[in-house]
């Protein structure tokens, strides 16, 4: 079986810090988890997750938080755009912030992670399913 080696690219929006990514997803998801709103200062956050190995920053060094033991979210420190997520629950994934990458045909979300986090103001019309907390909890609807 060959590899699937596509690439695509993004970074922050004042070009201080570009990434690279290889091969297709792992996961492709919506986040309505309070940590990711107001990393991203959104009512919702969407991430692709990619193997460490299928990711890599080619420019600059972005500044890292770490907000709860175990997670560590990357950004610019110049223009605050938010880059990346890493969990040690998920130690061998790197989640990629879909708004950074360049081009629109990033891949798409397909699934709902922690609508028990939701804003009650933020309705949903997509049928994705919406997981209580991440993939393979309780489906909520």
């Amino acid at each position: 079986m060959q590899e699937n080696t596509e690439r695509k690219q993004g970074g922050c929006r004042c070009g201080s810090i570009t990434f690279e990514t290889s091969g297709q997803p792992v996961l492709v998801e919506y986040c309505h988890c309070r940590s990711c709103r107001h990393s991203a200062g959104a009512p919702m956050m969407a991430w692709a997750g990619f193997k460490l190995d299928g990711f890599s920053f080619l420019s600059g060094e972005p500044t890292v938080h770490e907000p709860s033991p175990g997670v560590r979210r990357s950004f610019c420190g110049r223009c605050g755009t938010s880059l990346t997520l890493t969990d040690a629950r998920f130690a061998e994934e790197v989640y990629v912030a879909l708004a950074a990458f360049d081009d629109t045909d990033a891949p798409s979300p397909d699934i709902h992670i922690w609508r028990s986090e939701r804003l009650p103001w933020l309705e949903t019309t997509d049928e994705l399913p919406r997981y209580v907390q991440f993939k393979n909890d309780e489906i909520l609807e």
